[in-house]
């Protein structure tokens, strides 16, 4: 009897708004319901007659106490901490297996002897992909030939050009460059490069154009006569906040004389009242102008962008006599952007690239492309001095990382 009103006084704990019109207290409760006797709650008694309605009222309480029951027990386990020992052993046990995963997957692909690089093999046998030398060639289980125009032809074939031995010797050398640059490092990025060096030819014609770089053209670049200040804003700022500093030190190379002994040099006979003070030309530094412009040799070594390590690279002042126009010419190759600078501009000064004309303002940057045809012209009084330009070349900003530093080693200078 007392483990029976133990066991009831327990569901009556976990269900008290089912039986709280029953009993008032676990130990006021006494219960013979297997015998059929009364029950009694207090100094009440519950009549025989009323046992089933009472049984049915138990067995409804008893299951929603055990769904409470089983609900609190939940509640109540253990749960696993992130530093306990069963659940650390079991993170190592999964780590291990993943290496042990990857190591097969990784020796698997290195077997050139495996089952599953002959079935490969005899995909693309099935494909009929072939080379033009007869050689089966394929970038995983995609043919690529020689023949097609596409960006990775070259890695396709020993050879980049079908007739590589009646090209021109500066295309060779282009091509056999960028074979040693990628045998030190990688192809990787070397899309529009393989392209370019593959129809340079194309690229480079005599063909009438408004764009027509003289020694290097990279393909699917961006082209305008003018960029704006955005494409290089770091490094425009920086120079025009140099330019107090930029403008005295000219001024006093300036005041030496303009002979080829204190650092300048002559446009030649087509640009007679052209003369330029370099201290970068074509990826090397020049050493005594550098010495005499300090200021201006930290500001060029502190800009981003600056083309400091191949033969396209250039920096310093341009200075324009006045009744001196300079034929049209295009530059060497479109992955720069040439950023001027104005020092000193009289009226009648012009810049015109791609037909567009343009004029400087002192203390602030101009950035053009100068594959483009461009022409200029100081149309002033002799009274109105020179017109000075600091000039600085600086990357294109649609070429890659990668294609920078392929075009460094391709055209550094003396390669």
């Amino acid at each position: 009897m007392d483990s029976h009103r133990g066991a009831l006084c327990s569901q009556l704990r976990w269900a008290p708004q089912a039986w709280g019109h029953l009993c008032c207290n676990e130990t006021d409760v006494t219960c013979a319901g297997v015998n059929g006797r009364a029950c009694r709650a207090g100094d009440k008694q519950v009549a025989p007659s009323s046992r089933n309605g009472l049984g049915l009222q138990l067995l409804s309480a008893m299951q929603w106490d055990l769904e409470a029951m089983i609900s609190l027990l939940l509640s109540r386990a253990p749960k696993p901490e992130l530093g306990s020992r069963p659940l650390l052993a079991l993170l190592a046990g999964l780590f291990v297996l993943f290496l042990w995963y990857c190591y097969r997957i990784g020796t698997e692909d290195q077997e050139p002897d495996s089952s599953s690089s002959r079935r490969t093999r005899g995909r693309i046998k099935a494909l009929g992909v072939s080379g033009a030398m007869g050689g089966e060639v394929g970038l995983g289980i995609i043919g690529i030939t020689p023949s097609e125009h596409g960006y990775f032809s070259p890695i396709s074939s020993g050879h980049p050009f079908q007739d590589l031995d009646q090209v021109s010797p500066g295309r060779r050398k282009l091509y056999r460059s960028l074979q040693d640059y990628a045998k030190r490092y990688s192809w990787s990025g070397m899309g529009r490069v393989h392209k370019g060096v593959r129809e340079q030819a194309r690229y480079l014609s005599d063909r009438l154009s408004i764009q027509k770089p003289k020694l290097f053209y990279l393909p699917d670049v961006p082209s305008m006569p003018y960029f704006t200040r955005d494409a290089q804003r770091h490094d425009i700022e920086v120079l025009e906040a140099s330019f107090p500093a930029i403008l005295a030190e000219f001024e006093v190379v300036y005041q030496r004389g303009l002979e080829g002994k204190l650092g300048w040099t002559s446009g030649g006979t087509q640009a007679k009242g052209h003369f330029s003070f370099f201290l970068f030309t074509k990826g090397v530094w020049v050493p005594q102008n550098c010495r005499s412009c300090p200021r201006t040799y930290r500001v060029l070594s502190s800009l981003r962008t600056f083309i400091n390590g191949n033969i396209f690279g250039n920096a310093g002042f341009s200075l324009l006599q006045p009744g001196t126009s300079l034929p049209g010419t295009y530059g060497p190759t479109n992955t720069r952007l040439r950023c001027h600078l104005g020092l000193k501009v009289p009226t009648g000064c012009e810049l015109v690239v791609g037909g567009e004309p343009q004029c400087w303002s002192e203390g602030y940057c101009l950035l053009v492309d100068d594959s483009f045809l461009h022409t200029t012209a100081h149309n002033g009084s002799p009274e109105d001095g020179p017109c000075v330009v600091f000039t600085v070349d600086l990357w294109h900003p649609n070429v890659a990382a990668a294609e920078r530093q392929a075009l460094d080693y391709i055209f550094a200078p003396g390669r």
